[in-house]
């Protein structure tokens, strides 16, 4: 097979692939988002139940840095009109929706929303949604609401955060559950709200919009390949580690790794 067949056949594929894409799948769902606030206004609207919401931001894969301990990316982050910071995260499997993981994300976004020398009253409202492809919590729900409270009494401690999961196995004629079944379309044709199937339709039907994700399904492979040579770099380094016959730097040479990467190696085996 000649280069210019395996690279139309690889094309080919990508289509494929395409048509089968959902809202659910979260590279797909970023991609529609990106720099549109009215679909995720829409969504905002409905799963807080705020009718007036106005987004009037949004921002996807936002990598949010911890110098110190693990860092996050963000799906999408939108701010309101109010002021408030809502973080919308896809997930498909179950384990990638723990509690966890939601406590992590709103810990995230307030270490990074006030400036030095700010009071911690203008630290603004936040929101942390996952919408699932499961019913994590399996209790049947549309919604599920997560609040902190005053353990006795059962008032709302009111401190701003909060953490909200959208079952998006609900299935009914209600605004939530006209949505998840939008978000589980593969054909815009089939979808309720216009202004989801019209972003759907324009990246699986438009010249530009296919070219776009075909670009982003490249990226993605190039990604993965170096996320492979980086673990098999890793690898290398750790056995020459373990052998004891090499100074770090010379590990750092043989790998391609960094120094401080093998210095991070060095000091994890150890451990």
């Amino acid at each position: 097979m000649t280069v210019t067949e395996k690279i139309d056949r690889k094309h080919q594929e990508d289509l494929q692939r395409l048509k089968g894409f959902r809202l659910l799948d979260d590279d797909f769902l970023t991609k529609c988002f990106e720099g549109e606030t009215d679909c995720i206004e829409l969504v905002l609207r409905i799963v807080l139940d705020r009718p007036d919401l106005t987004v009037v931001d949004v921002r996807t894969q936002v990598f949010v840095e911890n110098l110190l301990n693990r860092s996050v990316r963000l799906d999408i982050l939108a701010t309101d009109s109010a002021g408030r910071k809502i973080n919308v995260e896809i997930q498909r499997a179950d384990k990638g929706a723990g509690r966890k993981r939601a406590r992590y994300n709103s810990s995230m976004m307030d270490a990074n929303l006030l400036k030095k020398g700010e009071d911690f009253d203008e630290l603004p409202e936040t929101w942390v949604v996952f919408i699932t492809e499961n019913d994590v919590m399996g209790k049947g729900q549309p919604l599920y609401r997560i609040e902190r409270c005053i353990l006795g009494t059962g008032e709302k401690f009111e401190d701003g955060s909060h953490i909200l999961y959208v079952n998006g196995a609900y299935r009914d004629e209600t605004p939530i559950g006209r949505l998840m079944h939008d978000f589980s379309c593969t054909n815009p044709s089939d979808m309720y709200y216009g202004v989801l199937a019209d972003r759907v339709k324009f990246f699986k039907e438009s010249k530009e919009g296919i070219t776009i994700m075909c670009k982003v399904m490249e990226d993605m492979r190039n990604e993965s390949l170096q996320e492979g040579r980086k673990e098999g770099m890793k690898t290398a380094a750790l056995r020459m580690i373990e052998a004891g016959k090499y100074t770090l730097e010379e590990i750092s040479e043989i790998s391609g790794l960094s120094l401080d990467e093998v210095k991070t190696l060095k000091s994890g085996e150890n451990s």
